[in-house]
């Protein structure tokens, strides 16, 4: 793959020979570690940054922080930067994003890993919003707050700053310039005690003299809301430790780490076969996980004895004073005196049952140490005694084990349902059933007639580009004959309300796209709702974004109103009362917003609306619930168009939990154009309506994007049901759950409904405030853009 260097630098003046040697000199350094494709990152992002007209300083600095950058986190983290500054140019200036980028490297050193480095550009998009002019000061003290603060310490840090002087704009800069006792203080609380970044190198010694391999490890970031981090997991033969451990009951942070990784190493040494999760129920797997990494354990410390002392001490240190006390469930105490005693046989607890335990696993370990089916029938055994003695608590509680250097255990389960590759599915819809196999044009021409072919082929063949016709100027067989493809399927878990746990990858979505229809249609959807499309025009002009906006008439504000200011001095001097109110205040106007509207388009959909009945003269002509979808559709469409906000139109539909169809009509990074109205007017309604799975996929569209606010805008006409469900209330329950973990994620959901009944289940669902029925549905294609401006205005 070559690239010629020499077009991507026409943004710079040519007599100006220093940026240019520099920057062919910074490029042959990247050649030496990067991929082509890489490569075409690098310059990609280039010449966007010279289109950018932040100068030649700009376009510098990024050509040689850049290889930096790539060294420590990976190449593919570039084009994330460079649409992140591209972000950043309309909220801040070029001088500032020419800092940022400067420190990119220092940010790419400390963070450590490319999803944490993404995790920092979307906090200095954040921050653009509520802080804009703390970004200087801040990237001038980068150095310092990462030394001591992971991501979730630097998110509450800046929030916090953000927050408490939000209309004090020295006091901003004073904050983020480290000048305040505030801010001071707030830094040495969210203070962690030992950072991973800083011990990497150390850890890796450290396994490597264990074991005299090497074993790949990778930071995380989990700690934004508190100071907790997410548990250590071993996820694609990486280890994934938390970004920083405070001490545990006076064990620093350095020696959690070693006893974190050398535990993590130990399962993927001495894991050889996996162990099933059939008929397992989630507690029981708890247990099982508690004796596989006894097992694991004295495995490592049967070769390393040092080990022994090293874990057994987190099961026998005390808490200090200052340290905050969590109260332990008495499962949960059972099961660490249990591990306790496995690992250290001359401790005899006070319950006789739990040393009998602890003797047999260790003597079964002694005869057979490598089978991991000891773990299995003494975890359900346990689980068995437990439940006769003890109270088993909840799933949450079995899984946040106290002890701190314990993985959560995904990296010996086998889910067989979802063993893809190894074992195939045990359902697919025939759509996917097919291989898709990449051929050369002869051998695509040789084999493209077949009289077998009945439209369901079972295999595919595929060209690297379009083929086009030489009689058909223009038009590809793709076009002229090719059929709409689906994507991979995607796999959600399912919220169970039965037994209050979710089902892990239950449903299956699959992308589909529906036959396109005449353009012309949503044109005429504008013409045939005038009064409609000008009452929303005035809404658009409400909406649209003004920038930088000066009100005056307040008490308190960030300019002095001379006129006003100058009036209440003349009412002094003629000794009346003057009115206070000579501040004008600064407010900026900004649509941070991504909005997926998702349309129902099940079988009900079709329904005709109007009192003549089927078979009369007449019936035909009426408009159906999917027409007037597709008319609020259009305006709503129409009107967001018009505005400027970031949106998507999606629909769904469903033939059970393996089959659930989504479709995209239009998509985020697609203008309002021709071939997105073609296929809003070719939308279709059929089979059911499994509502959890397909907000889920919505959601996870919308998490892709880099946006201050998202919402998804759902418009259905019933409740949730499908054909393999015959309860009412699952699907109602997974929806709620649906919900509740959209708003975990920083996705609202409204839902607007077309169901008269709809009182008795939807405020369940969605929460109060939430939701609109539209009792007439004609008014549909009236109430939805009113909706839109109530909820974004």
């Amino acid at each position: 793959m070559s690239i010629d260097f020499s077009e991507y630098i026409s943004c710079l003046d040519e007599e100006d020979h220093e940026h240019v040697e520099a920057l062919e000199s910074s490029y042959h350094e990247a050649q030496r570690f990067m991929s082509p494709r890489g490569l075409q990152n690098y310059l990609e992002g280039m010449r966007a940054f010279c289109t950018l007209g932040g100068g030649q300083d700009l376009v510098l600095t990024y050509v040689q922080e850049m290889p930096g950058v790539c060294k420590e986190v990976g190449e593919d983290i570039i084009p994330d930067i460079v649409e992140a500054m591209m972000k950043l140019s309309s909220h801040t200036s070029g001088s500032v994003i020419t800092l940022i980028v400067s420190n990119m490297p220092l940010a790419a050193s400390r963070l450590g890993d490319a999803d944490v480095m993404r995790g920092f550009l979307k906090l200095l998009h954040q921050m653009t919003g509520k802080a804009p002019r703390g970004l200087r000061p801040m990237m001038e003290n980068l150095d310092e707050l990462l030394s001591k603060l992971t991501l979730g310490g630097l998110r509450r840090w800046v929030l916090w700053g953000a927050q408490a002087h939000q209309r004090d704009l020295d006091g901003q800069l004073a904050y983020f310039a480290l000048e305040t006792d505030s801010s001071r203080s707030i830094l040495q609380s969210e203070r962690r005690g030992t950072l991973f970044i800083d011990n990497q190198r150390k850890l890796n010694f450290y396994l490597r003299a264990l074991w005299a391999r090497a074993f790949f490890m990778r930071p995380t970031a989990g700690d934004f809301e508190s100071r907790q981090g997410i548990r250590p997991f071993i996820e694609d033969f990486q280890i994934h430790v938390p970004d920083a451990f405070d001490p545990f009951h006076g064990i620093d942070g350095m020696e959690i780490y070693r006893a974190t990784v050398a535990h993590a190493a130990a399962h993927m040494v001495y894991t050889n076969d996996r162990i099933s999760a059939e008929e397992l129920s989630q507690a029981q797997m708890r247990f099982i996980e508690m004796f596989e990494d006894a097992r694991v354990e004295y495995l490592a410390y049967t070769e390393f004895p040092g080990l022994r002392k090293l874990w057994l001490s987190f099961f026998t240190s005390e808490p200090q004073k200052d340290e905050e006390t969590v109260q332990v469930h008495e499962t949960m105490d059972l099961m660490m005196r249990t591990t306790r005693a496995i690992m250290d046989p001359d401790y005899s607890d006070e319950l006789p049952a739990i040393n009998d335990i602890a003797s047999d696993y260790r003597a079964k370990l002694e005869k057979d140490p490598y089978n991991p089916r000891l773990a299995w029938m003494a975890g359900v055994e346990f689980y068995n005694k437990m439940v006769e003695i003890a109270t088993i608590p909840s799933v949450r509680i079995l899984s946040e084990w106290p002890i701190p250097y314990r993985d959560d255990n995904r990296y010996f389960w086998e889910f067989s349902e979802n063993m893809f590759e190894t074992q195939g599915v045990d359902f697919l819809p025939s759509s996917e059933q097919n291989v898709r196999r990449y051929v050369s044009l002869m051998e695509f021409v040789n084999e493209i007639d077949c009289e077998m072919e009945d439209g369901n082929p079972q295999e595919t063949l595929v060209l690297s580009t379009e083929l086009f016709p030489y009689e058909d100027m223009g038009v590809s067989y793709n076009e002229m004959e090719g059929v709409e493809p689906v994507s991979d399927p995607y796999h959600y878990n399912e919220w169970d309300y039965h037994v209050q746990l979710a089902r892990p990858d239950w449903a299956t979505v699959i992308e589909r796209r529906q036959g396109k229809g005449d353009p012309d249609v949503m044109d005429e959807i504008l013409t045939k709702h005038k009064p409609v499309a000008s009452r929303i025009r005035h809404l658009i002009d409400a909406m649209q974004p003004q920038g930088i906006v000066r009100r005056r008439g307040y008490e308190e504000g960030e300019e002095l109103d001379l006129n006003a200011a100058v009036r209440a001095m003349i009412d002094i001097r003629r000794g009346i009362m003057p009115d206070p109110r000579i501040n004008i205040r600064i407010t900026r106007h900004l649509r941070d917003l991504s909005i997926v509207l998702l349309l129902d388009l099940s079988e009900s959909t079709n329904e005709k609306i109007g009192d003549i009945a089927e078979g009369e003269e007449g019936y035909e002509d009426q408009p159906s619930i999917l027409d007037l979808t597709r008319e609020s559709a259009g305006l709503l469409t129409w009107a967001i168009d018009s505005i400027g906000d970031n949106f998507a139109v999606h629909g769904f539909a469903s033939d059970g939990r393996h089959d659930v169809q989504y479709y995209r009509y239009k998509d985020f990074d697609q203008s309002y154009d021709d071939d997105a109205k073609a296929r809003m007017a070719g939308m279709k309604g059929n089979l059911s309506t499994r509502m959890g799975a397909a907000l889920r996929h919505a959601g996870w569209h919308l998490t892709q994007q880099n946006a201050q606010k998202r919402l998804v805008l759902l418009v259905t006409d019933g409740e949730p049901a499908d054909i393999d469900e015959r309860d009412p209330q699952y699907l109602r329950h997974d929806t709620k759950k649906a919900v509740e973990d959209l708003a975990m994620q920083g996705v609202y959901t409204y839902c607007l409904t077309l169901d008269p009944n709809a009182d008795q289940y939807v405020s369940r669902i969605f929460g109060e405030n939430n939701y609109s029925i539209v009792d007439d549905v004609e008014r549909l294609p009236e109430r939805l853009p009113n909706v839109f401006a109530a909820l974004t205005g």
